[in-house]
Formats: structure tokens, C-alpha cells, sequence
């Protein structure tokens, strides 16, 4: 069994590598969801700027690796795709706790990101640039980048969807 974690900036295209894991029978783990999960226990409103303030917080009080510690307890059987990681502290968390541990990268223009944000719709999703830039600006201060470079495989979405689903397949098709 495998578990794929997977890290990008918001827009790149994790869900569309969730997508194709899915086709390929794997079980998925959200990292968002969990941050919301627990922000919403806490009685926050469900917009980026509480939940981002929210999953801040909590990296500071408990630990940069929190939400990766959180996630575990959401683990599924089987082989699994872990969407979100931010940092390499929770990608060092997982590699630690998890057996056979493959990170993958997605990365894609900052233009075609702030599209399909807008396109997506979600409640925490920017309604602007200067929300995408700052939203992006909270990221990269998590290490979202560094977390980035240092992914085993890395997948660049900049080109038309079918292709990018195509990698997608490739590159989950050889993990399995």
C-alpha cells in the first residue's frame, strides 16, 4: 500500500490528481476539510480569512506539524492520497508515522490558479487578486514552497485539463 501526499498552492490542481486517484481506487484524506472540521468546532465562520487565521493559530500553539497529526487520526486503509500538506514538518510527520510515503508536487502559473479559484466557487476561495496574492503570501509562510521542491515527483498543470489527467494516471500508475 501507498500513500500519496500531496502539496500545492491553491489552484494548481490537487483535485484533479484526487480525482484520478479515485478512478484508481484510492482513498482520500482532505487536509482542508480537517482544518475545517476543527475550525468549525471552534465556532468560526467557514470564509479563508477565519480558517487560514484558525490553522495559523493552531500551527503556532501545537506545532507546525498539527495538522498533519490531525489527519492521521482520518487515516482510511489501502492505498491513500493525503491532499494538502503545507509544510515540511507535516510531510516529515507523515514519512515518519506512514509507511511508503511518496510526495508529489503540483505546481502551475499564478494567472491560471486565480482562474480556477474564481471558476471553483468554495466559500474560502478569493474574491479577488489581492485576496489570491495574500491567501498565497499565508501559504508561503507555512513553507508551502520549500515543501514543494522537495516532492519526489513533481507535476506541472499548466497546459489543457485532459493532459494534466493523463500525467496524473502515469504517475499514480506507477506508484500502484
Amino acid at each position: 500500500m501507498v500513500t500519496v501526499v500531496i502539496v500545492g498552492m491553491p489552484g494548481a490542481g490537487k483535485d484533479v490528481l484526487v480525482s484520478v486517484a479515485a478512478e484508481l481506487g484510492f482513498e482520500h484524506v482532505r487536509m482542508g476539510d480537517v482544518v475545517r472540521e476543527f475550525a468549525s468546532s471552534a465556532g468560526l465562520p467557514s470564509d479563508d480569512k477565519s480558517v487560514g487565521g484558525f490553522a495559523n493559530g493552531e500551527r503556532i500553539r501545537e506545532g507546525a506539524d498539527i495538522w498533519a497529526v490531525r489527519t492521521l487520526g482520518k487515516m482510511p486503509s489501502g492505498n491513500v492520497i493525503i491532499d494538502g500538506s503545507r509544510s515540511l514538518a507535516e510531510i516529515a510527520h507523515f514519512m515518519q508515522n506512514l509507511d511508503d510515503v511518496v510526495v508529489v508536487g503540483i505546481d502551475a502559473p499564478e494567472e491560471a490558479r486565480y482562474k480556477r479559484l474564481g471558476a471553483r466557487g468554495r466559500e474560502d476561495d478569493p474574491r479577488d487578486w489581492d485576496e489570491f496574492v495574500a491567501r498565497d503570501k499565508r501559504e508561503e509562510s507555512w513553507g508551502i514552497r520549500k515543501a514543494l521542491v522537495s516532492a519526489d515527483v513533481m507535476l506541472i498543470n499548466a497546459g489543457r485539463l485532459e493532459d494534466f489527467e493523463e500525467r496524473c494516471r502515469q504517475v499514480l500508475g506507477e506508484l500502484i
